[in-house]
């Protein structure tokens, strides 16, 4: 049996953006859902005690300017972070057709997996910097859609720098309407994410899984 060593693959900032993000995307799915499609209604009450629908907004605001947040600090790590350096090396596996080779026959069981400079294989990567886009677009056309309810603070600061960009998408109608596509392809894209995530765990035996919350991958030495 060939032995293994552990490596340092994910920094402690990579592994809180990403536990973050996955709250997140639970509960703005939940609450996103209920503000488009109210499938529960409090009990009837002649007291002004009926406000459901202004608490799953008010989750999902506090829950989408997390996300905001750690999709900023998530971009900062990936370009910056020196512990997350090899992330950024995964660029220079993308444009190897090698590399691109070799992954593919792994996934077929026609070979075995790539020597890989970076954290990412090649379609890992594409799939995650797509993930990336839409997620800037939800979190785009989110901010278009609250300076339109919120007129003060921080939506007011903001109002008449969106606009041009709400015009562009075609007006406030299509901004919804676009918001509601990046959130059913992100709902479409998690559980594709976690399959892979337990396929590569359980073929490669490496600790795949283990190293997004310990950090810890463990490699073969011929990787080394």
């Amino acid at each position: 049996m060939k032995k293994r060593f552990a490596e340092y693959e994910f920094s402690i900032g990579l592994r809180l953006t990403h536990w973050l993000r996955a709250l997140c995307i639970t509960l703005l799915v939940i609450t996103g859902y209920y503000i488009a499609f109210v499938f529960t209604a409090p009990e009837v009450n002649p007291e002004p005690v009926l406000f459901m629908q202004a608490k799953f907004r008010f989750v999902h605001l506090i829950f989408g300017f997390a996300m905001i947040g750690a999709a900023i600090f998530k971009t900062y790590l990936f370009f910056f972070d020196k512990k997350s350096r090899k992330e950024l090396l995964s660029i220079k596996d993308f444009f190897s057709p090698r590399v691109w080779i070799a992954q593919i026959k792994y996934y077929i069981f026609l070979g075995e997996h790539p020597h890989l400079r970076g954290v990412y294989n090649p379609l890992q990567f594409i799939s995650y910097l797509g993930f990336y886009l839409v997620l800037f677009v939800i979190c785009l056309t989110g901010m278009i859609l609250y300076v339109h309810v919120y007129h003060e603070g921080l939506g007011g600061a903001l109002y008449g720098l969106l606009r041009p960009l709400e015009a562009a998408m075609g007006g406030l109608s299509e901004v919804r309407m676009i918001h509601h596509l990046c959130m059913n392809i992100i709902i479409i894209f998690v559980p594709i994410h976690v399959y892979m995530a337990v396929f590569n765990a359980v073929k490669g035996r490496d600790g795949a899984m283990d190293a997004i919350v310990s950090g810890y991958k463990f490699k073969k030495e011929e990787h080394a």
